[in-house]
């Protein structure tokens, strides 16, 4: 599951691809937050963002953008290609 997250005010287009979970964990380690830090101060539960850096594929928007508010970042459409999709989903 690859998210591109977009910087508010910056161009989406010379961000790095990562996948969602892998954001996460980086950010939270550049922090130097720890799993239980990092769920404190961004206001959900350790399980959920032990999941989210898991790449867990149900996870709640809403507290997806509380623990991505943090780094500065929020969820947003970004462009894909449709036809790899489609060719993987057979």
């Amino acid at each position: 599951m690859l998210q591109k997250l977009n910087h508010r005010g910056m161009d989406a287009k010379k961000e790095q691809v990562l996948p969602l979970s892998r954001f996460v964990k980086q950010k939270r380690k550049q922090a130097g937050l720890t799993q239980i830090d990092l769920a404190d101060k961004a206001g959900v539960g350790l399980r959920f963002v032990r999941e989210l850096e898991r790449d867990k594929p149900t996870l709640q928007m809403n507290k997806v953008n509380q623990v991505l508010m943090l780094f500065g970042y929020e969820l947003g459409p970004v462009p894909m290609d449709r036809q790899k999709w489609i060719d993987e989903k057979g």
